[in-house]
This record gives C-alpha cells, structure tokens and sequence, in this order.
C-alpha cells in the first residue's frame, strides 16, 4: 500500500485499538480477546515502522507499558500413559471438584499439586537397576516408540540415577523403611520417570537463525522441534537440538500409588534426588482459590518463560487418593488440565476457494493473509458454507479475528467491520464447479451449494476417500494423495475399481517401489470382506450416515434371517446359504430394490427425504453397475447377528440412546461402540420410542425434544457410570 492508503489504515487502527483498550482497561468488559488486540497492535508497530513519518504522540505503539511411527520399534509401557480432562475457567475446575466429591459421596479436603503444562513431548524413561534401558513416546497411551538412543542425547537426563543419602531423604519426609524400598528398587528393580521432553525459547530460535542462514527449512514452534527431534533416526540431529526434560510422574516397581510415596509433591522430591530435572514453579496449593492465584500468576509470567507452556495441571497432591478417585474414559479424576483461553490473532481475507465435496457440496475456504496463532502460521480457515459467510458479514479484504486453540482447526471468530476501507468486495457462491465448470445449485431447504455433475473429479476423489475412510471400508493408509493419484492416472474411475487392482499396475506409477506396491495390495487385500452396514456407509449414499446404515443393515439382515425376502427373491437354498454370514451384493440390491419409498419412510429414523435418496440411489443404473463391479472384484458382504460375539446382554439391551453435543472423556464414536457393545441402539433422533438422551457440552435441539417428550436426559458423569 502507499503511504495515502498506510495514513487511513493506521488511524483506523488506533480508533479500534483504543476503542477496545478502553472497554477492557476502564469499563473492565473484554471486547476482544488480548491475543487479538495483540495482534491488531502488531500491525499498528509493522505500518509504523514502513512508514515512520506517520508516527504520533497519541499512537498506542507510544504508550509505556507496565501413531507410533513404524521407523522406529514399538514400545509396550508398564501402565498406560493416560490423557488429561481440560479445563478453561474457574467454573470448570469447580465443576471438577464437585463431580470428585459426588463420585467419593463426601467433600473433598485435599490439597492440589500445580505443574506448568510443559508443551513438548511426553516421554517414558525406563530404569532397571538404576540404569536407563528404555525411552519411549506416549504413542497411543498403551504403545509408544523406543527412542532410547535419541533421549541419550538429552544432556538433562541421566543414564545411571544418583543414589540419595539416607539423610537426603529423612529431609524430605521419608520413613526408613520407604528409604529401604526406594535403595532396593535403585539396585535391583524398575522406577519410570515420566515427564515432558521441551525445546526452549532461545534454542527454537538459535536454531531457526542458523537453519536460516544454511538454506535450511526453518522450525515451526518448539513443540514441532521436540518431536521432529525425538523422531530423528539420525541421533546427531536430535543432539544439535539441545533438548531438555523435566520429569512430572514417578513409578516405582509394581507399588501401588501412595505406598511408598505418600504425597505428589514428595515424589518431586525424590525425583530430584534421583537426578532428573523438575520444575522450580510447581507448587502446592492448599484449595481452589489458591489454584486460581497460581494459574493467574503463570499466566502473567508466561510470556517471559524460557520455555512455551499451555496450562496448568492441577494434581491432587495426596497420592493415596488416586487410585481411590480413579480412571474414567481415558482420563483420570485425580488431575485436570486448566488451560490458558485458546489463542487468537488478526488478519486480512485475501481469497475464498471452493472445494467439492463427496456429495458435490461446494464448502468455502479462507485464504488468508499468512500469521502466527501460537506458534504455527495460519494461511486458511474452513468458512463451512455460504450460511457462515453471511452471518459473519465477511467480504473480501475484511479484517477479521482468528483463532486456534492446540492443534484445533483454526476458525473464524468474528469481522472487525470498523477497520473497512470501502474497497471490500461481497463473496457470492459459484455458478459453475471450480473443479469440472458443471453447473452449481442450492437445492432447496438446504444450506449447500451442490455440482450437479456426477462425474466430477472432486466427487470422485470424495467419493472414494470416504468409502476407504475409517468409518467406512477402512483402508489404513490409503489416504487422499493415493486416491488421487490412481484418480488421476486412470487406474481407478470408482472405488469397485481399487479392488482390482494389481501390483504391475502400482508399480508403472510415479514413487511406487516394491515394497510400497506390496502394502497397498496387502491393504486391499484385507479388506475384501467387508460389514454390510459400513459397505452401505461407504457408498456415500446422499443424506445415509453411520446410524441410517445401520439401520438398513438390521432390516436387510432381518429380512435374511426370517429367509423371507432371500426365499422369494433368490430361492430358498440361497437364503440357507446367507445365514453362514456372508451376503451376495446383489441379494443386497434386490432386497433394496424391492422397497418402495413408502416402506422406507416407516423405517426408523428414516423420513421421506432420506427414503427418497435412499430410492433413488439403488435405481440409479450408474450406480448399479458399480455395484455389480463391486462384486466382480472380488467384494464379500459380511452380516452379522444382532447378538454379536462382541455384544454383551445387560440391563441397557434394546434401550435406545441418541448423542447431542460433545463429551470431553471420549468420541462419539467411542460412545457408541460401547452403547451398542452393551445391546443397546443408537439413533440420530429423538422420538417417543428414545429411553436415554446424552448431553453433552453445547448440546443442542435434540435436548429440548428431549425436555419436551419427557425422555431421560443422562450428563456425561452419569452416562459414563451406566455404562461402565
């Protein structure tokens, strides 16, 4: 811009920068998050420095401030290495105490452990006889990476731990006869310190000036340095990283927590006898409001931390309460993680790009003016559908608010509309496919925007990514790019075709070895037999989610079953020969077939637009002979019972649960795999027949339809102990 344009913008952002100063400096009324107004003033000081001439007095710049990876082995851990419960206000951390207390049925006394939440790697370290055999990840929880040779690396942690004295320990509270226990197991047992593997600030950014002075490809934050460290097979790199470690969990032998340990904060003690770094800043707080002092005063010292944190995680501090508290979902009662606000910036909105969906719905993508929200840069934000666009008001060249909290998709907040220089331009949804030009509609009573054109690339691609997707078929590692590239070569048209595929074919394509082309037909190969209901899943059949899929598939297999539709449609030795568990393609096309949109309307969950899809599709002669190829390829259908060999009979069998909102403790889909493992059903909807609705956090109209029918209506706590 020139200087002209630069005058107008930086007095529009004094206007807003003071406008939003004032609302949170003297009206005490945040009006925008500090993160963003940060952002905001960063812009301001950027403009200024171009343009020094248009510096003034009154300028707020002038103010004085007051999956495991298969390189490397596996490792099995001793005990789970178990995931936190987030917390994000005071609320949350005393809604915590309270479902604590109601689950011991009395009130809770005990103090709290504080520990800065390290924002690194979480890393196992494996001493037997006192001398380090194994460092592995976290992985999965239960399986990580053996990275023993890479940790050596690490000047922080020790190979052989330091024996106390007797003395050492008598100081910090131990009894003899713990000390007896803590010098056996240092001779002759197993002690696990956990703990977080960090990167700090200054050697994020030494490295990163180095790299860039070498034409080296720059780091993106520290917690990226740490794992791409960690995860080097060339240990030389992962020492020129100067990483350190800060231990935050001991295990000794096979004792029980609080038996020879009574106190989290004596175990710190100990650790650092034992010769392992462990943070000065952790601290004992005798309740909640201590907490809440702690956490406020990190939070005011984070920014001048040597290293990056996100939290605080708060620790019942009597160690003999842990196992009493427990376990729930994949977390543990005894600790939370309260974590700082998610982090936000401003930024301009250079483009909209539209992408094609599987069901040829166009979603709008924001190009964005490339900036920095915790430690990654954000150039794109998902805008979901036209309907956001225009609730957001958003124009190309707005100025709008980012956020990004983790490794959460980072999203649009809101417009600064005060910053608008006029030269705004509306967005409008496309006429025409970006990726084939077939035409493009809104269909009515629907928020999207549809290609019409059932042969387009981007269908396709999506079309096929979701039948290979987990929910679906659930080819492990054949993801989007492969799609694409059989897409793209011919090699495939749909996914009947992936079936077909040969060794010879994979090997005439770009980057495909041997042992590559192998793996994928390995893959394949796994996947002929296939569950009806994620075969019907994968279809990608318009407006047939998980739960309608499987809705057809108990009705087809019902139908099996009884021998009534296979004995009139394909004879009755046929019909004998399903009940073996194992369903012909086109015994499944004719029991579809033979349903009218009425018969499918009656169906549960299954209204008249649904049944009309559903209609429509299997008629479709394109897709028919996809179907057939199917088959011809070599696809078996799998059925099973509704009383499956993984289905237990319980109190909940034949109970109907429908999910609303989202649970902190496990996924949706975990929920319902445990639902329907318990002989119950899940369902999209609420009607008279639902006996339990679960809410969740931002539950939404299905918990009023719940409140309105009179159905129980179950929190996560209890839903969590009905099923456990």
């Amino acid at each position: 811009m020139n200087i002209i344009e630069a005058k107008k913008r930086l007095e529009k952002l004094k206007i807003e920068i003071d406008y939003h100063r004032y609302n949170y400096h003297v009206l005490d009324r945040e009006t925008i998050s500090a993160a963003a107004l940060d952002s905001l003033k960063n812009e301001l000081f950027a403009l200024e420095n171009e343009y020094p001439e248009l510096i003034t007095s009154d300028s707020p710049t002038q103010r004085v401030a007051g999956a495991p990876l298969d390189k490397f082995e596996k490792a099995k851990h001793s005990r789970p290495m178990i995931s936190l419960f987030d917390a994000f206000s005071e609320s949350d951390m005393r809604d915590w105490k309270e479902r604590n207390e109601n689950y011991l049925e009395r009130n809770l006394t005990e103090e709290y452990y504080c520990e800065l939440k390290l924002d690194g790697l979480a890393i196992s370290l494996n001493y037997k006889f006192g001398k380090l055999i194994l460092a592995a990840t976290r992985g999965d929880g239960k399986v990580g990476e053996n990275v023993t040779m890479n940790v050596k690396t690490i000047q922080s942690i020790p190979l052989v731990l330091r024996k106390p004295e007797e003395k050492e320990l008598l100081e910090v509270g131990f009894l003899k006869s713990e000390i007896k226990e803590v010098f056996s197991l240092l001779e002759g047992g197993v002690i696990e310190i956990r703990g977080e593997a960090i990167m700090t600030k200054k050697v994020f950014a030494d490295l990163n000036k180095k790299y860039l002075a070498e034409s080296r490809p720059a780091l993106a934050n520290t917690r990226n340095g740490v794992a791409g460290s960690i995860r080097q097979l060339d240990s030389k790199i992962t020492a020129e990283r100067k990483l350190d470690f800060y231990a935050y969990d001991l295990l000794l032998g096979d004792f029980e927590r609080g038996e020879i340990v009574d106190t989290k904060e004596k175990s710190d003690a100990l650790v650092r006898l034992l010769g392992l770094k462990v943070l000065a800043d952790n601290a004992v707080c005798k309740d909640l409001d201590n907490v809440f002092s702690f956490f406020k005063k990190v939070g005011e010292r984070r920014e001048k931390l040597p290293f990056e944190i996100d939290g605080v995680v708060v620790k019942i501090n009597n160690l003999k309460m842990w196992p009493v508290l427990g376990i729930v979902g994949k977390a543990p009662r005894y600790m939370m993680a309260y974590k700082f606000p998610a982090e936000q910036a401003t930024t301009t909105i250079n483009d909209i790009v539209w992408q094609v969906g599987r069901t040829g719905a166009l979603t709008p993508t924001a190009i964005l003016e490339p900036v920095n929200v915790g430690g990654a840069t954000i150039s794109r934000s998902t805008l979901h559908n036209f309907d956001e666009i225009e609730r957001l008001d958003l124009r190309l060249g707005d100025t709008i608010i980012i956020e990004r909290s983790g490794d959460v998709i980072p999203k649009v907040i809101s417009v600064l509309k005060n910053l608008r220089s006029g030269k705004e331009k509306k967005i409008i949804p496309p006429s025409v496919c970006p990726m084939c030009g077939g035409k493009v509609e809104q269909i009515k009573d629907e928020v999207a925007y549809r290609c019409l054109n059932k042969s387009c690339f981007a269908v396709s691609l999506r079309q096929i990514t979701h039948f290979v997707s987990k929910g679906a078929a659930n080819f492990d590692g054949l993801g989007p790019k492969l799609i694409e590239q059989f897409l793209a070569s011919g090699l495939i048209k749909d996914a009947a075709d992936i079936y077909n595929i040969k060794k010879a074919d994979l090997l005439s394509l770009e980057r495909f070895a041997e042992k590559k082309a192998d793996n994928v037909i390995e893959v394949i190969n796994s996947r002929r037999e296939l569950d009806v209901a994620r075969f019907i899943y994968g279809l990608g059949i318009r407006h047939v989610g998980e739960e309608t899929a499987m809705t057809l598939a108990e009705m087809i297999i019902h139908e099996i079953m009884e021998g009534a539709q296979l004995s009139k449609k394909v004879g009755a030795a046929n019909a004998k020969t399903q009940l073996s568990g194992f369903l012909k393609i086109e015994h499944l096309i004719s029991v579809l077939q033979h349903k009218t949109e009425e018969d499918l309307a009656k169906m549960e969950d299954i209204g008249p637009i649904v049944a009309e899809s559903i209609y429509t599709f299997w008629r479709d002669e394109k897709n028919l002979e996809v179907l057939k190829k199917f088959e011809k390829n070599g696809l078996i259908l799998t059925i099973s019972t509704p009383q499956s060999k993984n289905t237990k009979t319980s109190a909940l069998t034949g109970k109907i649960f429908v999910l609303t909102g989202s649970l902190s403790s496990l996924t949706r889909d975990e929920a319902k795999d445990k639902i329907r493992t318990l002989g119950a059903k899940t369902k999209e909807s609420v009607t008279k027949d639902t006996d339990y609705v679960v809410a969740g956090e931002s539950s939404g109209s299905k918990y009023d339809k719940a409140k309105e029918l009179g159905i129980t209506i179950l929190d996560e706590d209890e839903f969590l102990k009905m099923i456990k």
